[in-house]
């Protein structure tokens, strides 16, 4: 019965939080813009180590409020606060006896073309042209390579895991 008592208290905590809104802080200066592509609109700007309320996320694009204004910056510009947030799944952990490890692995994934996006696209024989026009030769590449210091190496096939 205080088993379920406590599982019940984690849980309501755990919504609590969840409901509440995130916050990080901005982690270079950086514009806000109107939508959730580079040459949208600028409708403000933030500065290295503002405070942040993260409202939004969609793709690689975080949807913040700082200093009264509202607007999307990339998801890299803003590192989010361990306080506050969403902590279900630490509170889970606690309830289930599987907290922490002592190995942290972070790791962010950004997608960025939806289902719904590769459903209504449509071939633009203008933008491919484009895209092509970017193509170097061998000999071009090179030379770019070695101006910037780089140099080539080959590293075998990856046949699989060694297990």
């Amino acid at each position: 019965m205080i088993k379920k008592h406590i599982l019940w208290l984690l849980t309501a905590f755990a919504c609590s939080q969840a409901a509440a809104a995130e916050t990080g802080v901005a982690l270079k200066a950086d514009q806000l813009r109107a939508d959730t592509f580079s040459d949208a609109k600028v409708v403000g700007s933030v500065n290295k180590n503002d405070a942040v309320e993260i409202l939004n996320k969609k793709g690689a694009w975080l949807q913040i409020k700082s200093a009264g204004k509202t607007g999307w910056v990339r998801l890299l510009t803003v590192k989010r606060n361990n306080t506050g947030g969403n902590n279900v799944a630490g509170v889970v952990g606690v309830a289930t006896g599987r907290s922490g490890t002592g190995k942290v692995v972070s790791t962010t994934g950004i997608r960025g073309l939806s289902a719904e996006d590769l459903k209504t696209a449509q071939f633009n024989e203008a933008e491919t042209k484009k895209l092509e026009s970017y193509t170097v030769n061998a000999d071009d590449a090179k030379q770019f390579a070695s101006n910037g210091g780089l140099s080539s190496r080959s590293y075998p096939y990856f046949t699989g895991s060694a297990q």
